[in-house]
């Protein structure tokens, strides 16, 4: 397993998206102009939501595999970048009307703000902004797109049909993360190093570079929900217990522990109930076990970067994924 290490005198890492800091900055400027609409309010809607702090870990990951695979005119990796992140946005505003969220990333969520009517409409126009760059693309580079979108539909449906429910397994669990989240960092990665005109094979390891980021990222998430702080992670401690979501920790100790499996199949906890079921959540073996589970697919994402020739690029991919591991929110 390759890890991530410092040069030789040097004591921190440097941050993992300064090698595409310039490449980010148009990112950002390409999002400002493709969030102007005729209608005042989804501009803002969708300036509320994208300007509120996001980590742009997916316009990163695809930004850095493009010029890692040897990418150089940086155009069409910028667009890229672009859509995954109005993809991503417009599906937070769809999740949090699914899931009734007052909070996201540390204040109000759009629905809150702006209602149900308005915030749903707003990830429509962000799913439309995403597809009028995607659709300059051929035809492979769109239906990597679509499958991506079409995945992250199935993992909210996936993810509705556990939720409550104490006979979710962690097969159940990845399938969802595998949908819901690493989709998007999958398809993004092998655009980006389609676009760089990388061999195949190493389209395809970066492909599942990007895949096992996803899914640590996702379970690092999971862990924050119970063990972070609200002022860190941007939103209530325990969210995704008390919406009866299936994260990492409760499918975890849903398997060895029968409160937790009746505590997590009522629609309703009371608020010593809810402290009860984070206080179980809580217990080091679960914490540790996720942590575990999360360091595995981080090495297995170091691990598919083997072939991909050395360059810095590569290296600050190696550093992004140690941090994803060790972020505090």
């Amino acid at each position: 397993m390759q890890t991530a290490r410092s040069s030789p005198g040097r004591s921190t890492p440097p941050a993992p998206a300064s090698l595409v800091a310039r490449e980010l900055e148009l990112v950002e400027a390409r999002l400002g102009g493709l969030l102007q609409s005729r209608e005042g309010r989804l501009t803002e809607i969708a300036n509320y939501l994208i300007g509120s702090g996001g980590k742009r870990v997916r316009p990163a990951v695809a930004l850095l595999i493009f010029r890692a695979c040897g990418g150089v005119a940086v155009g069409d990796a910028v667009d890229v970048a672009v859509a995954l992140e109005l993809i991503h946005s417009a599906s937070l505003l769809h999740d949090d009307i699914i899931d009734a969220s007052t909070k996201r990333r540390g204040r109000d969520s759009a629905l809150q703000k702006y209602g149900l009517a308005d915030t749903l409409v707003t990830g429509d126009f962000l799913f439309s902004r995403a597809f009028q760059l995607c659709g300059r693309f051929d035809e492979r580079l769109i239906n990597w797109a679509i499958d991506a979108c079409v995945s992250l539909t199935e993992g909210e449906i996936m993810q509705a049909r556990f939720r409550h429910n104490p006979a979710v397994v962690f097969s159940d669990y990845i399938e969802i993360v595998m949908r819901k989240t690493a989709s998007l960092f999958e398809q993004g990665a092998r655009t980006a190093a389609t676009l760089a005109q990388a061999p195949a094979d190493i389209v395809e390891d970066v492909a599942q570079c990007a895949v096992h980021v996803g899914i640590t990222f996702q379970m690092i998430d999971d862990l924050l929900d119970i063990s972070g702080v609200e002022e860190a992670i941007g939103k209530p401690v325990g969210l995704d217990v008390r919406e009866g979501n299936p994260s990492l920790p409760v499918v975890l100790a849903v398997a060895t522990d029968p409160e937790a499996r009746r505590l997590f199949a009522k629609p309703h906890l009371t608020d010593g109930e809810f402290e009860t079921l984070i206080g179980r959540l809580r217990r080091p073996a679960i914490l540790n076990e996720g942590h575990r589970l999360a360091t595995e697919h981080a090495g297995r994402a170091r691990g598919a970067l083997r072939r991909v020739p050395e360059s810095p690029y590569r290296e600050h991919l190696l550093y992004l994924v140690d941090q994803l591991v060790h972020r505090p929110a």
